[in-house]
């Protein structure tokens, strides 16, 4: 299959969901491992392989993208996996990317409602249900070579969470204008429809924000 090239809506952290309308990132070291010639064709760590539009890409190094070249940048459950100085590399390089007027749409789990959840819970497991929902306890530290390969070669701990007050000031210390409190489908640029998923959004923090002319 031919890459889709077109800069002007770039996603990142697209995991399997690569819309033909996107350029399509992920820093997945199992995409990487993929892509090895001959060797990357024996291992399948995932029920399927990533597909062939997704390119290996980094926000926090910088995407081969050049600057103000996109309308729209996209991501889905990625935020969240960054350590906190590694997600402001990600907004200033989401920024440098957008052209002036475009458009960053983003979700992510939202730390307010998870919050909320907790103290409502009177279950002796709430902390541990809080632990689980939020991702950011481990019930189990890899033991042995497979353990840590199995580790490196997944992302799966959140290392930071979210709620709206935050991370609007993140966004406007980045340079972004325009923050509100998105919700699934309620963009102007409908080519946003290409690539949200409704299940992405369930209790789920949606922000959208521009790069102001």
């Amino acid at each position: 299959m031919k890459i889709n090239r077109n800069n002007e809506y770039v996603q990142y952290g697209c995991g399997w969901h690569a819309p033909k309308g996107w350029r399509n990132f992920d820093s997945s070291p199992t995409l990487r491992f993929e892509r090895i010639p001959f060797i990357g064709r024996l291992y399948i760590k995932n029920a399927t392989r990533f597909p062939a539009n997704v390119e290996y890409g980094d926000i926090v190094v910088g995407l081969p993208v050049s600057d103000g070249e996109c309308a729209g940048v996209y991501c889905s459950h990625v935020l969240e996996h960054l350590a906190l100085q590694d997600f402001r590399e990600a907004l200033k390089n989401t920024y440098r990317i957008l052209k002036l007027g475009g458009t960053f749409r983003l979700v992510l789990p939202d730390l307010e409602h998870a919050i909320q959840e907790y103290v409502k819970n009177d279950a002796p497991s709430a902390s541990i249900d809080f632990m689980k929902e939020t991702s950011l306890g481990m019930a189990q530290r890899p033991r042995g070579i497979k353990g840590l390969l199995i580790e490196l070669m997944g992302n799966s701990n959140h290392l930071w969470m979210w709620d709206f007050k935050s991370i609007v000031a993140e966004l406007n210390n980045a340079g972004f204008s325009f923050v509100r409190r998105a919700q699934f489908g309620d963009s102007e640029d409908n080519q946003f429809n290409q690539v949200e998923e409704l299940s992405r959004w369930a209790n789920a923090l949606g922000v959208e924000c521009k790069k102001e002319i």
